[in-house]
């Protein structure tokens, strides 16, 4: 099985089992570079999919949660090569795949000619870009298309029909479907339309959708389990850790 097919029989796996798959975020070497390696192993030993934080200096489409351990993480001397070698170190065949929330600038600093091959050897299935808009997207997309790894797509609420239909042709693993307009982080009732829009990208789309940004409760996964296949469960997580709280407890609580 290629690297990306990965992650939509994971999601698909855990919708199968009657419950929406969980995409676990942690950004690596928070709180401590150290621990990071036993941190992974547990959120990924919790989750059906592992998101790993690649901190960069402008991250903004985070919140507060996510820019506080990207600073830290910096500071700490996390870098992407040292990311792919302690991914090489716990991922295991069969495991929960493993994707990586990077902004565009550390993907090109370290050269999209070796990134795919560095990437796969690692065990990475996906990446999740947030700052690459669709339409210059292809150079990234080829490279990692070499080794069969996942570039995901983002919509929001507000992305318009025909852009929602392109970007969910295009998608590879899972649609990320943003709840809200904003950063990540906050948490706030789910209008109805929101739920709406997410029966739309769950009609549009050919791989599974998850919802993600300012999922914090069992509740809200639940709401959200009912209309698409999984969620991504960030800040709240990476405070989580932050407390020293087992991850699997933590994530045993929302479902």
């Amino acid at each position: 099985m290629i690297p990306r097919d990965t992650i939509s029989t994971a999601i698909r796996a855990a919708k199968h089992q009657g419950r929406p798959a969980v995409v676990g975020f942690l950004t690596a070497g928070f709180p401590r570079r150290a621990g990071f390696r036993a941190n992974l192993a547990a959120v990924a030993a919790a989750c059906d999919v592992v998101e790993i934080g690649v901190p960069f200096t402008d991250p903004m489409a985070d919140g507060t949660t996510i820019q506080r351990a990207s600073f830290a993480a910096l500071a700490d001397g996390v870098t992407l090569r040292w990311i792919l070698e302690e991914v090489r170190a716990v991922a295991r065949p069969g495991a929960a795949p493993i994707l990586l929330m990077s902004y565009l600038n550390p993907l090109l600093a370290y050269g999209l000619e070796r990134l795919p091959q560095d990437a796969a050897a690692a065990g990475v299935a996906g990446f999740i870009v947030p700052d690459l808009p669709f339409e210059e997207s292809a150079d990234l997309a080829a490279a990692l298309d070499r080794t069969g790894i996942a570039l995901v797509q983002m919509v929001t609420p507000v992305t318009p029909p025909e852009r929602l239909a392109m970007l969910c042709a295009a998608a590879q693993g899972f649609v990320y479907a943003v709840t809200m307009t904003g950063t990540t982080g906050r948490s706030a009732a789910v209008p109805a339309d929101v739920l709406d829009y997410m029966d739309r990208v769950k009609r549009a789309a050919t791989v599974p959708v998850c919802a993600g940004f300012g999922i914090r409760s069992r509740d809200q996964v639940a709401l959200f389990g009912a209309h698409v296949d999984g969620v991504v469960v960030g800040s709240a997580l990476v405070e989580a850790l932050e407390r020293g709280e087992d991850p699997a407890a933590f994530i045993a609580a929302l479902r």
